[in-house]
This record gives C-alpha cells, structure tokens and sequence, in this order.
C-alpha cells in the first residue's frame, strides 16, 4: 500500500490523526516530513486559467492570495500572460464565482527589479491607505513561459482602494536579499498582519548554493512605508523546505496557526509543491518545527493528486477558507496550474503530537 492511500485510510474528518509511521523518511534525501495530519475538506477548482483579458492567464493561474473589504472578496493571482506571469484581480461575492478584472502591475521598465515579473501581492488596509507587497524579479526563463527566476524581491506599492489603482514605491524598499544569509535568493513578500505595536510579515527565504534550500523568515515593522527588521535567524531550518505562508489566530484557545506549501521531492528527484502543511504557537514570533501536520495533499485533494501549492485564508462565518493551486492529476507543471478551494471548520484545535487515535 502507498503512502497516499494509507495516508487516506486513516482519514475522518474533523479528527487529528497520526499518518504512517514511515511518512517521516518517505523522501529520498530525508528531507522533514509532517507525521500528523488536519484534513481540510476540499470543494475542487473555483478559478481556471484561460479566459482573462487580453490572454492575461492564458498559460496558468496560480498563487492566489484572498482578503475582504464591505463584503466584497478580492482574489490576487498569478495569471501567466503573454508578457510573463502579473499580479491579476478577480472579485467575489461568494468565494465561487468570479469576475476577472486583468492584470493589476505592469513590468517594471528593463533594468527595474520587478521587469520580468510582478506578481504574487499581498495586501493590508492602515490608516484609510490600502498597502502592497509584491515579488519583484529582473530574470525569467527564455521560453513563452517566462516563469520567474530568483532573485525573488519584495517590492511596494499602494492604492487608495482595495480595487487599485497601484502606485509603485521603488524608493520604498522593504528589505532585500543578503548575501551568505538565510534569505541569499529569496526574499519575497507573506502574509502581512498587525501584532500589538508592529506589523510582522512571515517572508519566503531561500538559498541556492550548494544546493537550494527553502524556509520562512521573520520581518517587522511600525511604518509600512518604511524598511523592515528582518530576524538574525529564520523561523525554521533550511531543511524543511517550506515556502509562502498565512496566518489564522484562534481566539478560544490563543493560538496561532501558520499555513505554509510544503516543497516535496520524488523518486526521479523532481522537486514540486506536494503539500499544504499547518504549525502552531501561542507566540507569532517563535515555533516549533516538530508541531506542525499536513492540511491538504494528494489524499485529501479531490482534483490534484501532486501538486498542491501556496495557501490563503479568509474566514467565513463559522469555517476557514483555504485557497490554493494545482495542477490536476499527477501533473508537477508550473503552468496551466487552477485555483482551488477546501475548508477547515472552526474552531481550530491544535493536535495532540502523541495522537494514536
């Protein structure tokens, strides 16, 4: 039997539940794995790729991040157009149906950061002004693709609507890559969220040399306008290969829940999103790698058996909603990739690490 179905077999919804005992070195270079699990229920493709203005998605529609405002559910993704792949909008009433509205950055002009991709936004309303941290990069591959290479920036920009127009603010920089560091590669933007008297915002980091190597990283601030702190140290090893992130704070029970992708490896060394993993802490700024469990994968993903990629959270009465993207089937391509939508019922109870039920 298979590590996906025994990892089904012991499915109940709305229970935690330990996976096989063997998941932890079920990657060919022992690379951590989660032993627990927290299965969302998953309701399939809500957004497809292919019918965006002006070709805006014709190749894929990716790395969606969801937020609210009067009612209205704003939904940013990656829309891989003809240009290279642009943070695109399409906007909601009830999370399913969606109107696309295009591309809401352009590239930058050559020689800017963000000339061969600005895309993957995350967005926070201060003081009356609607604030946007977008990945900015000057590579892209050469084919009709155009997928983004590193180095992967976090750029700004601002609007005084949640609909936009964007302002870039290229004389704003939040905070950039650093050689012989954690984030040498990778310093792109996460979810950004207010805690007492700062903004924290759990960043993307990576290196490449020797080999690459993913994690999160810690950022605060008290002006969005301003630079950022970055921590010394990251909030998990290198090895655990993570990357994006989204945060739920469960008040009956005062604890946080990181939402992160998990970057898997296969028998025939191809690395892909495999997974969506959860963490938990009662403090925002300090976790633990071993409390952590798998949320959604291919045994609990109804259209996407491998590739399950970056989570976003909105709460809806009394569930969380969790979007993300895939491929479909046992597909590991970066393009032609769909939103999807699963749900997690609130509230949100953090499992027990010696689980035998």
């Amino acid at each position: 039997m298979t590590t996906r179905m025994i990892a089904f077999a012991f499915f109940v919804f709305g229970v935690w539940l330990t996976a096989e005992a063997g998941l932890a070195s079920r990657y060919p270079d022992q690379r951590p794995a989660a032993t627990l699990r927290m299965n969302a229920e998953d309701q399939g493709v809500v957004l497809s790729y292919g019918d965006g203005p002006n070709q805006c998605d014709y190749l894929g529609a990716r790395e969606a991040v969801i937020f609210e405002d009067k009612g209205n559910f704003y939904l940013h993704y990656d829309g891989a157009g003809p240009r290279g792949w642009l943070a695109c909008l399409a906007t909601s009433h009830d999370l399913v149906h969606w109107d696309k509205r295009g591309p809401v950055l352009d590239l930058g002009e050559p020689g800017s950061l963000d000339s061969a991709s600005a895309s993957s936004p995350w967005v926070i309303k201060d003081q009356g002004v609607w604030h946007m941290f977008y990945v900015g990069t000057p590579h892209a591959s050469n084919s009709r693709n155009r997928v983004p290479m590193f180095p992967y920036l976090t750029m700004k920009a601002r609007s005084a609507a949640p609909e936009g127009p964007w302002e870039k603010q290229y004389a704003c920089i939040p905070f950039r890559t650093q050689p012989n560091t954690y984030y040498a590669a990778t310093a792109s933007p996460g979810c950004v969220f207010k805690y007492r008297d700062e903004f924290l915002m759990y960043f993307s980091a990576s290196v490449e040399k020797p080999k690459i190597l993913r994690t999160l990283g810690l950022a605060t601030t008290r002006d969005l306008n301003g630079a950022w702190v970055v921590a010394e140290q990251p909030l998990f090893a290198l090895e655990e290969q993570i990357e994006n992130s989204a945060i739920y704070y469960e008040k009956t029970n005062d604890t946080w829940f990181l939402f992160t992708n998990h970057i898997g490896l296969n028998d025939k060394n191809q690395e892909y999103t495999d997974a969506i993993w959860v963490y938990w802490s009662h403090d925002p700024k300090h976790w633990v790698a071993a409390q952590k469990a798998i949320v959604l994968d291919g045994a609990n993903c109804t259209w996407s058996q491998e590739c399950i990629g970056m989570p976003s959270l909105i709460q809806v009465g009394d569930r969380l909603a969790l979007f993300y993207d895939g491929a479909g089937g046992t597909s590991l391509n970066h393009m032609q990739r769909k939103i999807g939508l699963a749900w997690l019922k609130l509230p949100l109870i953090a499992p027990a690490l010696n689980s035998s039920q």
